[in-house]
């Protein structure tokens, strides 16, 4: 992470009436970071990102994005963040082009939407209109819309619900692209795991409105360290040494170990196990 981080939370809290959506948050994400936030429903994420995005007032806490508090920043700063919700507007009757060279003329300093339409893979639909796009297709153009003002930071949340498995494959193709060559810092909400493992440097997991994890995918499940679990017919042990455990057990049998199974702790086991009942 860098000196200055393109986010940092200190304390955040935000309640409503008796229900405490944030509870004291804190938080840093160093710019070109692409930072995962997981957690179950209710757990404090989306209230979060719209604290960040200058879109909902906190109670109390130190927030800071790209160098001003969103609570009282310009128009330049909008600028220079890009926002993907989770619920797309209505645009049916514009086409693709004429949707993203809209939304190009609220910025400064806009990438050129033929640009743009190319690189979120869109070229061939840019004179469709937006009602005929699919689910895949019309999140993409999401995307657009949110990197046409060339951000410095984008907020994602939860941009491939509702996906098939190809689609999703693809959606991360271009979020890699984006924060490789582009540079661009990435806040990304999900419930998808496999997700957050694919595309985060660094997975925080939001739980009753705090943070109870934040590390590395590899660091969080601790897969450098962490015991391997050997499971047969008759028994499980956790083991430093599988390879000596299975020649040992491959002994006791005299041959192939029955019902043999080798694991280590995946980020879903991990994240299951912080969330607890949260889930």
């Amino acid at each position: 992470m860098t000196e200055t981080p393109a986010i940092r939370v200190r304390g955040l809290r935000r309640t409503y009436g008796d229900t405490v959506a944030v509870a004291g948050l804190d938080l840093d994400v160093g710019a070109g970071e692409v930072v995962a936030l997981l957690g179950p429903n209710g757990a404090g994420k989306t209230t979060t990102i719209e604290i960040l995005e200058g879109h909902r007032h906190r109670d109390a806490g130190a927030v800071n994005v790209l160098g001003h508090d969103p609570a009282h920043a310009d128009l330049d700063w909008r600028a220079r963040i890009g926002i993907v919700t989770q619920d797309s507007g209505d645009l049916g009757e514009l086409t693709v082009h004429e949707s993203v060279s809209h939304f190009a003329h609220y910025y400064p300093r806009p990438h050129d939407p033929e640009q743009v339409i190319e690189l979120v893979g869109l070229t061939a639909k840019a004179t469709a209109r937006v009602r005929t796009l699919s689910g895949g297709q019309r999140r993409r153009l999401d995307v657009a819309l949110g990197i046409v003002g060339r951000p410095r930071l984008l907020f994602l949340d939860e941009p491939t619900t509702g996906f098939d498995p190809q689609a999703r494959r693809r959606f991360w193709d271009l979020i890699r692209q984006l924060a490789g060559a582009g540079g661009c810092t990435i806040l990304l909400s999900t419930h998808y795991l496999q997700e957050a493992e694919a595309l985060a440097d660094r997975v925080a997991v939001i739980v009753g409105g705090r943070i109870v994890a934040d590390a590395t995918p590899a660091a969080l499940v601790g897969r450098a360290t962490a015991r391997t679990v050997v499971r047969w017919s008759d028994g499980r042990q956790e083991t430093d040494d599988p390879a000596a455990l299975i020649a040992t057990l491959t002994t006791r049998y005299g041959g192939a170990v029955p019902e043999l199974t080798v694991s280590r702790p995946s980020l879903e086991d991990v994240y299951l196990d912080l969330i607890g009942d949260g889930s």
